[in-house]
């Protein structure tokens, strides 16, 4: 069906959600046609892609970057992949080592770019950490590589690669090997710095006049470029850290926040659990991974659980990074009770990795009895609570480890990427968990993205209680409607119960849901008549749409029916519209199915 030119969200396929931004982490694809034809590599869909979800689409500020770097340092037929430290480019080269055949490997190597100015390596330097590591390697093997980028995470941001792109081209980013007598720099600061080691009155906020639209290269010309304030950045950092350790949940400018005296009781409701448990990764998915890497590099490489359907790279990166996993995709009941019976056959495990909810059926485990199992057979646990926001349910009592993607309603802006990983100071693990992370994590979050995401954060709460809300109201709207075959939505779903037990005092029931139809024709005219902005991603201020599972899961289809996730379901990632207005926008949506009669 031809998408209406009328619609008031109409947004040409290809162009950055939100329009014009330069770093947006959505794309639209505003047709079903259209997510087929991005899938299909149809020209007439890749052509026009200005932008793309960053872990599965190379930012063109990045490829100009990785090219120029090839075009000095590479060869005819090679190709770079962009890291922020050498520790992760050599994960890389090791995971191509595996993968790739004897001929590539031995061409594959890593280039260390560091600031050329070696009396400029300082404390600021190292907390801005304006470097690349490329991992440059033959164009053929190209998926290899970018495998690992995508599943891991641990690439650069677009930001980065524009500041680190305008010192190369100056020479003031050059080939490690070639500056004389140069040490090897450190990988940065093992801990944050604590919030009395910076001057908190400092006029510090980015914002103009309270406009939250800052252009980026508003930043002063220091010697290194578009430099930044360190302690605007290290105040940023501490300001989001202490967000997701709920400890500060007003919405207030930067130094007032960090002057604030802590919530007496965090949303956490952990005894001892502070910001210094929280870690920033440049992504969700970057959490997920260094999670699983760490936890095998303090137990050693078992097999891990994925409990729950997924989203797709939890289950590769478990599969490809390790001995492998066990996949129970329904989440249910059933499944724990084969699982125990695996356990007190003797079978051990290293961790239960699981989304609360789950995405895109929005199922939420029973995490109280994961919780019990994994204390009587020695695993960890580790929970996803992206879709779920600790805003509306608390699931870290029950974990070792929770996960979250910052990209999403943590930020809402759809232009800058993030992740967090908490420790729970209560957990068996903890002691264990909390030396390997002091010993191995490297703040990797770019400086600038840092900035951008503390400014973006600081009405989450009161967005999730909007959100929460219109949600429920489309979702009301959806099951009404004789042609939905089924809504998907943890308030109406069959394992309820458990989302219940950790739901928050105040909270709700989130701003993700998902839909089927009785036919694909039915699935394709809702989705084509719908007038939302259409593209991946979920948590956006604006009401975001997608034909999920044609995006994420598409040479996959018939594995995806197996565990009950249909081809042709629709997931909304819902905003903070008006009310009444989303829901006529969905009836009207719903009015066109009708007439297909």
């Amino acid at each position: 069906m031809t998408f209406p030119a009328t619609f008031e969200n109409d947004v040409e396929v290809g162009e950055t959600i939100p329009p014009m931004t330069a770093h947006a982490v959505s794309v639209s694809l505003p047709t079903w046609r259209a997510n087929v034809g991005y899938e299909e590599g149809e020209e007439w869909v890749i052509s026009k892609m200005k932008t793309g979800y960053p872990r599965f689409f190379i930012h063109k500020a990045i490829e100009r970057l990785a090219n120029a770097i090839v075009e000095k340092y590479g060869h005819d037929g090679e190709r770079a992949m962009l890291f922020p430290s050498h520790s992760i480019a050599q994960r890389c080269l090791d995971y191509f080592n595996t993968q790739a055949p004897p001929e590539d490997r031995q061409q594959a190597r890593i280039l260390d770019l560091v600031p050329s100015a070696a009396k400029e390596r300082s404390e600021e330097l190292e907390i801005i950490s304006p470097r690349i590591s490329a991992f440059i390697f033959p164009a053929v093997s190209f998926k290899i590589a970018k495998a690992f980028w995508q599943h891991s995470g641990d690439g650069i941001s677009s930001r980065r690669a524009e500041h680190c792109h305008g010192l190369f081209e100056k020479g003031a980013l050059v080939d490690a090997s070639t500056i004389d007598g140069m040490r090897r720099l450190c990988k940065g600061p093992r801990r944050y710095q604590r919030q009395t080691s910076i001057d908190l009155d400092t006029p510090i906020d980015v914002r103009n006049d309270g406009n939250d639209t800052q252009d980026p290269n508003d930043f002063v010309e220091q010697r290194f470029g578009r430099n930044l304030d360190l302690s605007l950045t290290t105040n940023a950092k501490l300001a989001v850290r202490r967000r997701i350790a709920g400890s500060l949940t007003a919405d207030v400018e930067l130094p007032e926040a960090l002057a604030l005296s802590k919530d007496e009781e965090n949303t956490r409701q952990v005894a001892g659990f502070s910001e210094d448990d929280v870690y920033l990764y440049p992504c969700g998915m970057s959490s997920i991974f260094n999670a699983h890497r760490n936890l095998m590099a303090t137990k050693g490489p078992l097999q891990s659980i994925v409990f729950g359907f997924p989203y797709i790279d939890t289950l590769k990166i478990v599969q490809k990074f390790g001995p492998g996993s066990h996949f129970y995709g329904f989440g249910s009941s059933e499944e724990l009770d084969d699982l125990e019976k695996r356990l007190e056959g003797g079978e051990r495990f290293l961790a239960l990795f699981t989304e609360f909810p789950s995405n895109p059926l929005l199922r939420s485990p029973d995490i109280e009895r994961i919780r019990d199992l994994a204390d009587k057979y020695d695993f960890y646990v580790v929970i996803d609570e992206t879709i779920g926001n600790f805003m509306n349910v608390n699931v870290l009592p029950y974990a070792d480890i929770v996960v979250s993607s910052l990209t999403k309603v943590f930020s809402g802006d759809s232009n800058v990427m993030g992740g967090s990983l908490v420790l729970n100071p209560r957990a068996k693990s903890y002691k264990q968990l909390k030396q390997t992370w002091n010993s191995d994590y490297v703040d990797n979050h770019w400086a600038e993205d840092s900035i951008f995401l503390e400014r973006n954060s600081r009405d989450f709460v009161s967005r999730i209680e909007r959100i929460n809300a219109n949600a429920e109201a489309i979702c009301d709207v959806l099951r009404a409607h004789p042609r939905v075959k089924q809504t998907n939505y943890p308030k109406y779903s069959p394992t309820r119960q458990y989302y219940d037990k950790c739901r928050t005092v105040r909270g709700g029931y989130g701003g993700l849901l998902s839909a089927t139809f009785y036919s694909k024709e039915e699935a394709i005219t809702f989705f084509d008549n719908l007038d939302t902005v259409k593209g991946p991603s979920l948590g956006t201020n604006f009401t975001l749409s997608s034909p999920y599972v044609i995006l994420a899961h598409y040479g996959e289809l018939d594995w995806c029916a197996s565990w009950g996730v249909e081809a042709d379901l629709v997931r909304f990632s819902v905003g903070l519209e008006d009310t009444n207005k989303l829901v006529d926008t969905f009836r009207r949506a719903l009015e066109a199915i009708e007439r297909l009669a």
